[in-house]
């Protein structure tokens, strides 16, 4: 079975940039790339937290991932 990863990035568009750079490595090491929802081996979350709901947003996408894959 393939490795898996998923990808979300919550930012200015130099994150965006900067997740589809990874995306790409991820993807050359062989990794299947799925949507941010599904079981993933491998979550990558690209933020920048300047405000305080930059903060809270960032906190919940991961305590969601880390619920759907403990």
């Amino acid at each position: 079975m393939d490795k898996t990863a998923a990808f979300l990035t919550l930012g200015c568009k130099v994150n965006s940039y900067e997740t589809e750079a990874i995306r790409g490595m991820f993807e050359s090491a062989g990794y299947e790339v799925v949507d941010f929802k599904e079981l993933a081996d491998v979550y990558v979350v690209n933020t920048c937290t300047v405000t305080n709901i930059a903060d809270r947003k960032s906190r919940q996408m991961l305590h969601q991932a880390k619920k759907r894959n403990p």
